[in-house]
């Protein structure tokens, strides 16, 4: 497990992961893959938030149902705007080059 500054983990491995779900980590790997489980990849590795293993957890429970990750829509980060980021690198260069004396970065 991958702790956090208090101690308890905020990242679990594919293969704990499995442990705790008690399947086998080729499952895990395999709905990951297909976009079906949480993660978050680093390189070649991939870790899984600890949050979304316990809200997958509390979605059975509440529901008293059985959740089907690869039916069960994953709650993805709202995609920024491609506009406002081009706006929002353009102010950080504008600002930068003020701080250099309005020279423009050299590359």
């Amino acid at each position: 497990m991958s702790p956090s500054r208090h101690g308890t983990p905020t990242f679990y491995t594919v293969r704990e992961v499995a442990a705790v779900l008690r399947v086998d980590p080729a499952t895990i790997y395999r709905a990951i893959r297909e976009d079906n489980f949480p993660a978050v990849r680093v390189r070649n590795r991939y870790v899984v938030p600890v949050a979304a293993v316990e809200q997958l957890a509390l979605d059975a429970t509440v529901s008293g149902r059985c959740i089907d990750t690869a039916t069960t829509p994953i709650p993805r980060p709202r995609e920024p705007n491609p506009d406002s980021r081009q706006r929002q690198l353009t102010s950080r260069t504008g600002e930068a080059s003020s701080a250099i004396g309005g020279q423009e970065w050299a590359r």
